[in-house]
């Protein structure tokens, strides 16, 4: 049985990264308003099924591509149901071709492991580089669901504090 904690609108007691200690430093002193489980491992659609139904909303589907050069990172949010074609996230940017860039990659610039790609890794400054991509239809969703950088805890939070607070000043690109 995956296990699924109650409802927290507290920050862990302990952090297993440096991310995930300061998207939660970030969400108190900027006074947004979350929901968090902690949960086994999230690492297929089956287990965020699970996460899902417990905090009522459905977790995103963040991507972390590159160019062929490597020269170019876009993290791209979606519903967890879309798939991504290729083909259409380029045309939708006028990029040129890309592809899944390395584990090696996503964890030097957004710190995390596969599994747990967040946009919420916007606030560290090796991401400043990474391009921000999300679906107009995660935009305007009144309520926003991902990881908080870590595979075992899942948080939920206003897409609105989300969009205008905790990544204001960074360019998020809706397509």
């Amino acid at each position: 049985m995956f296990k699924v904690s109650d409802i927290l609108t507290t920050p862990p007691p302990a952090y297993a990264s440096e991310l995930q200690q300061k998207v939660y430093e970030t969400l108190v002193s900027m006074d947004i308003p979350f929901e968090r489980v902690d949960t086994d491992p999230g690492l297929t659609m089956e287990d965020c099924q699970h996460i899902d139904a417990k905090i009522g909303v459905r977790i995103v589907k963040t991507i972390f591509v590159c160019n062929r050069q490597q020269t170019e990172f876009y993290l791209y949010v979606t519903t967890d149901d879309k798939p991504f074609v290729t083909r259409d996230f380029c045309s939708a940017l006028g990029i040129p071709r890309v592809s899944f860039a390395s584990a090696e990659k996503l964890w030097e610039l957004t710190g995390v492991e596969v599994g747990a790609t967040t946009i919420l890794s916007a606030i560290l400054p090796q991401a400043a580089g990474v391009h921000l991509v999300m679906d107009r239809a995660v935009a305007e969703a009144p309520l926003y669901a991902c990881t908080d950088g870590t595979a075992t805890c899942f948080l939920k939070l206003r897409t609105s504090d989300l969009l205008e607070r905790f990544l204001a000043g960074k360019t998020v690109t809706l397509i």
